[in-house]
């Protein structure tokens, strides 16, 4: 999710690399399953895909981040959508 406004940020903090969605009432990160599928969610209702290609996309975003990088899991290891799909979606995203 993007991290515009201070809501949108852990706990309304904006230093922290994560949105409200991927942490737990005590700001404590959720499992990567957890974000994951709360990403492959969001993308299927807010561009309107079919989950094998929200999968697609969920991957490239998380696997992008920083601390998924430094804590990589298992799901992140399957297909995952091009620079130019991934744009692609984004672009709808901010539509």
């Amino acid at each position: 999710m993007p991290l515009i406004k201070k809501e949108d940020f852990a706990n309304g903090d904006e230093n922290s690399i994560f949105c409200h969605y991927c942490v737990d009432e005590n700001g404590k990160v959720k499992s990567c399953e957890e974000i994951f599928e709360g990403g492959v969610q969001f993308f299927m209702s807010a561009i309107g895909e079919d989950r094998k290609i929200a999968e697609k996309i969920t991957r490239k975003n998380m696997s992008m981040q920083p601390y998924w990088k430094e804590n990589p899991n298992d799901i992140l290891n399957g297909q995952m959508a091009t620079d130019e799909e991934f744009a692609e979606m984004m672009k709808k995203l901010h539509n």
